[in-house]
């Protein structure tokens, strides 16, 4: 809009010029002498307007500038072909070079290579054509061609950092560390604001924990601003937590120093607060090593903390102990690790109500599987009940997996500065592995917290359940009823297996045949007490009846029937085991029966229980126990 403007300006000023030469009184003239046969022989005059004059002389101008413009053309026309045909050329070559790169995107490694090729020879010197040629090596696998083509760019100082990106990319594809390491340190030389420069230096330094360097590139990196504040803050108060963790132990004033500024620097930096407060209490400074796990406490409750808390004054009681654990906990209340510091504190203090009333509420609120865990401790601390103690482990098992350090997939015991995947510092966050992560799990109902019932003094009687058309004598107690005859397992087995089919089973589990009586009972169908007081029972008549050797079981050994053996069967059900046991001496009853001859276990003992313990062999030796088959 303003050139029209000026445009119009213009043609007005001429307007008005001319208008104004017209308006001038006179005229212009011009005379010449004309001259015949040497002679003068008069004079022509050429009159005119002023007006007229000067449009005759723009005219004349013209006309003399179109004619320079032409007498040039012919003499520079050999440039201008010149020129034409290189710029012809040029586009040719920037078509070809962007087709490059279209097909290098695309992975036709082939046809970009082609079109490489010709930007190359079309382009002279273009460092695009070069990257193009260096690239297509690189996606066709040519990994030597590639690293030739990105060293000939160090010559050059305008591609000297485009070759050694090049030849740092190349070197984390052949996993040579030291290699990259040094390019990138090269890159950084050259050009200070490299952004991939200055990370992977810094990321280098980090892995190999040179921990001093790493603090100079970190520096240098936010002098270069590429990064943030925040972010400076941040990773600046990890590599200081790093490094004060190297020089706990060799030089502890000088990680003292440095623990306290990464913790200045992220107060939530849980591992930042645990040095820092470990170095403090050698120091002798509990106030100071208490208030700075306080404040992170309270920003991310974390289990180290409060394992340090509960150990920040050395020599304290465990009731000490668990009050410090509840005061800290108090802090930010109704946490699960919270809850779960108290119960740990409180099992060593053997304050067990304290234990199962918090960990009740892990399990009914947040369940994982360390909760599961010290549900089985406790049950074992306090009653030493094996049965409760494997159930909450077998819970344990199908529970939500607790929170990890975890980075880039990497599961560490203990918090890392740097992931030693990607080398990417402070990686490593507390949080429960997603992939491995299981459901929410089952709703634990209250009575599963309640303390297991002393057994009563004697055991309640129970009359079993035998089936119609079966002889027996009658029990009189729940322990008569579980002590089986003194006949080897697969005789007795043998005895059953050749009577007629079985009868329904009875509300106790108790099944009978209709040639002789054979009670199962089962601890599943038995209530705790009840179980409790049959194995009680069943230990005192073994001790009275005066049995000195458990009964051998398998197909040679024979049966020796003793004082137990009239409460499961009579003469007939003896004729029938010996003859079975001789059948089975002379291999005749080898077959599809004993295949399928369920698995037997004692019920004094579980399949997954590893053993007795040695107070239990000792008592085994003096007073053996009757078996039980279900």
């Amino acid at each position: 809009m303003i050139r029209v403007l000026f445009f119009f300006g213009l043609l007005f000023l001429a307007a008005m010029g001319f208008a104004w030469m017209a308006d001038l009184p006179g005229t212009i003239q011009i005379s010449w002498p004309v001259y015949e046969n040497g002679e003068q022989v008069g004079t022509d005059i050429w009159e005119q307007s002023p007006a007229i004059v000067a449009v005759v002389v723009a005219v004349l101008l013209a006309i003399f500038l179109a004619v320079v413009w032409a007498i040039r053309v012919v003499l520079k026309s050999p440039q201008i072909a010149s020129r034409f045909f290189r710029r012809r050329r040029k586009d040719k070559g920037y078509n070809a070079l962007s087709l490059g790169l279209i097909a290098l995107g695309t992975g036709n490694a082939k046809l970009a290579r082609r079109y490489a090729v010709d930007a190359d020879r079309l382009l002279e010197d273009e460092p695009a054509a070069r990257l193009l040629l260096a690239q297509t090596a690189q996606l066709a696998g040519r990994d030597d061609e590639a690293r030739q083509r990105f060293e000939a760019m160090l010559e050059d100082p305008a591609t000297k950092a485009l070759g050694l990106h090049g030849l740092f990319v190349e070197a984390e594809r052949h996993k040579e560390p030291v290699a990259a390491r040094h390019y990138a340190e090269e890159a950084a030389k050259t050009a200070p604001g490299l952004e991939w420069a200055g990370k992977a230096v810094l990321g280098y330094q980090a892995v190999a924990h040179h921990w001093d360097e790493a603090l100079k590139t970190l520096e240098r990196n936010y002098a270069a601003k590429l990064l943030d504040k925040k972010s400076y803050r941040r990773q600046r108060a990890v590599i200081l937590t790093a490094l004060a963790q190297k020089l706990e132990d060799g030089e502890p004033e000088r990680a003292f120093s440095l623990a306290k500024e990464a913790h200045g620097l992220a107060l939530d930096l849980v591992p930042a607060s645990v040095v820092t407060s470990r170095l403090a209490t050698r120091r002798g400074d509990i106030r100071k090593a208490s208030k700075v796990l306080e404040a992170t406490w309270r920003l991310n409750p974390h289990p180290d903390l409060a394992e340090t808390y509960a150990h920040v004054r050395t020599g304290d009681a465990a009731v000490d102990r668990l009050k410090r654990v509840k005061a800290l906990s108090a802090q930010r209340a109704n946490t699960a690790e919270g809850a779960i510091a108290i119960a740990r504190a409180a099992i060593e203090a053997r304050e067990f109500d304290e234990a199962r009333k918090q960990l009740k509420k892990v399990l009914q609120s947040e369940p994982t599987r360390q909760a599961f865990v010290l549900m089985a401790e406790l049950e074992e601390a306090e009653h030493g009940d094996k049965g409760r103690m494997r159930d909450w482990l077998a819970r344990a098992v199908t529970a939500p997996m607790d929170k990890v350090w975890m980075a880039d997939g990497v599961i560490s015991a203990d918090w890392q500065a740097v992931s030693p995947v990607t080398g990417r510092i402070d990686a490593f966050q507390w949080v429960t592995p997603e992939s491995l992560a299981d459901s929410e799990g089952a709703v634990l109902e209250d009575s599963l917290f309640d303390a297991p019932a002393l057994p009563a003094s004697s055991p309640a009687p129970a009359t079993p359940t035998v089936a119609a058309g079966a002889t027996a004598e009658p029990v009189e107690d729940v322990a008569e009823a579980v002590v089986l005859e003194a006949e080897p397992v697969d005789t007795v087995k043998a005895s059953a297996n050749e009577t007629s089919p079985k009868a329904p089973t009875g509300k106790q589990g108790y099944e009978g045949t209709t040639d002789d009586v054979k009670y199962s009972p089962s601890l599943s169908n038995l209530p705790d007490s009840a179980s409790a007081a049959a194995e009680a029972t069943v230990t005192a008549s073994s001790e009275k009846t005066g049995e000195k050797d458990a009964p051998k079981t398998g197909p040679a050994a024979d049966p020796k029937p003793d004082s137990t053996a009239e409460t499961v069967g009579d003469s007939e059900t003896s004729a029938k085991s010996e003859e079975r046991a001789r059948d089975e001496r002379d291999g005749k009853t080898a077959g599809k029966d004993d295949m399928n001859r369920p698995i037997e276990f004692p019920l004094s003992r579980m399949p997954d229980d590893p053993g007795p313990d040695e107070e239990d062999d000792d008592k085994a030796t003096k007073t053996p126990r009757p078996r039980f088959f279900n």
